[in-house]
């Protein structure tokens, strides 16, 4: 699995200097050469591209853009990483490092320097933390299939049913089911198939793309109208099925909302996060029909707020919205349609994953780019804890029940519980490829755990977790 990168630029002075430390083989006087075109790039991968990098792992290294012949010396601060890598004809390099077993988690800058003409870049080698399996025997855990390809689940206090959104591969996507679980036994009531979509343009000397489906990744119920809402992401909107037998109330037409992920129903008012868009799409779940949308703007000057996930407050009618790019998160007043705050993430990256305790205000934040959960005081935004889950960490949900949050971590293949506070006091699996995490009844949760490398539909599971009393 392919790390998550980050190039930086460095002065020819500071990259002269590493170069003296790391050997006369680099020896070349200052300022006398300069590569005014280097598209120089290094990447790092686990033994596997599922299998996250550790301490103590080898780790591959990857480079292309270099001079043919050119010499690269990797270096953690001062110190060189193994040996130099020497560029072949076409500009590549390749080797491997061993990631120190005492080394600790997080994205660690890795320089990358060359002899002439000289080069430095930075690349980010992440650590992720290794978080063994713990307190298994404190939950019940019953798991049943619903179709390959599994995204989402939403639970219906009405139908007692959860709806579970599945998709397979790439468009044009040609599987996708959306399916109707009792809540309890996760006996499959319903499912169906959505409509075909249609083609989308070739490229320009392509031949012509098959239609495929309007496949389904996001869900939410709405209880009022009996009617569940999904995601189509690859046609960038919506659709709304009936909860009873999953027939097909209304498909909205391609580009209603740009890549649209998570979709949450209050107040008969439908809101949906359009992703890396500075906005949340709002519908009438009665009528069906847009209302304007809600604009968030990023706290950060030069940067753009860019959605993710949302969680429903509704008690306290409030959405908290994750921007992926920008790191933050945002409250939105529901009466008002407005972002009243708007705070940073510090030192994440890649937040996607969303909740809050409706009891204390608490916001509740995963990152994937950095493996952890954030929990934040949600009236100042400060930091209450940074606690490492998992490789990975893709999505999260509080129970105010039980009082313990749930996040799955994509890399990591589990399901980690903490306390209010983010302290861990259980970590659930395996869960290959553990991707979304939702509430049931009380004390209830639902995990989905896509299938990995299994064959067929083995490991497309939902994950039903209950703390034993």
């Amino acid at each position: 699995m392919l790390s998550f990168t980050k190039r930086r630029s460095l002065s020819l002075l500071a990259a002269a200097s590493l170069l003296a430390g790391a050997g006369a083989a680099h020896a070349q006087d200052a300022f006398t050469t300069l590569n005014r075109a280097s598209a120089a790039q290094i990447s790092f991968s686990g033994p596997d591209r599922r299998t996250p990098i550790q301490a103590g792992s080898t780790v591959t290294v990857s480079g292309e853009g270099f001079q043919p012949n050119q010499q690269v010396t990797l270096m953690i601060g001062t110190t060189p990483l193994g040996t130099p890598l020497t560029a072949d004809a076409d500009g590549k390099v390749t080797g491997t490092v061993t990631v120190p077993a005492n080394a600790v988690s997080g994205n660690h800058p890795v320089v990358a320097v060359t002899n002439a003409p000289y080069t430095a870049l930075v690349a980010d080698l992440k650590v992720s933390p290794n978080v063994p399996l713990q307190g298994q025997d404190r939950f019940t855990v019953t798991s049943a299939i619903a179709a390959r390809g599994i995204y989402q689940t939403a639970y219906s206090p009405a139908s007692g049913a959860i709806f579970v959104t599945t998709s397979v591969g790439r468009p044009p996507v040609t599987v996708s089911e959306l399916v109707k679980m009792d809540a309890d036994t996760l006996a499959v009531l319903a499912r169906t198939t959505p409509a075909a979509a249609p083609a989308t343009a070739p490229r320009p000397g392509q031949p012509p793309r098959e239609p495929g489906l309007y496949a389904v990744y996001g869900v939410g119920v709405d209880d009022a109208t009996g009617n569940v809402w999904v995601t189509n992401t690859r046609q960038n909107t919506v659709a709304v099925y009936k909860q009873s037998d999953l027939s097909l109330v209304k498909q909205f037409p391609p580009e209603t909302v740009a890549h649209p992920r998570d979709v949450r129903i209050h107040g008969g008012k439908a809101y949906v996060s359009a992703t890396n868009e500075p906005m949340v799409a709002v519908f009438d779940a009665a009528t069906l029909e847009p209302l304007a949308p809600i604009q968030i703007q990023s706290g950060k000057r030069g940067e753009t707020f860019g959605t993710a996930s949302l969680s429903l407050d509704a008690t306290n009618n409030r959405l908290y919205v994750v921007s992926l790019g920008s790191s933050e998160v945002a409250v939105v007043d529901l009466a008002t349609g407005q972002a009243g705050k708007v705070f940073p993430l510090p030192g994440a990256r890649g937040a996607i994953g969303v909740s809050h305790d409706p009891a204390t205000g608490r916001i509740y934040v995963a990152a994937q780019g950095t493996d952890n959960l954030l929990v934040l005081d949600g009236e100042t935004g400060a930091v209450i804890a940074d606690t490492p889950v998992g490789a990975g960490a893709l999505n999260v949900a509080f129970d105010p029940t039980t009082r313990q949050a749930y996040v799955t971590s994509r890399g990591a293949g589990t399901v980690t519980v903490t306390d209010a506070d983010g302290a861990i006091v259980a970590n659930l699996g395996p869960a290959p490829m553990a991707n979304h995490v939702s509430l049931g009844e009380a004390g209830v949760v639902y995990a989905s755990v896509k299938s990995g490398q299994a064959a067929g539909e083995d490991g497309d599971t939902v994950m039903r977790i209950t703390p034993k009393r």
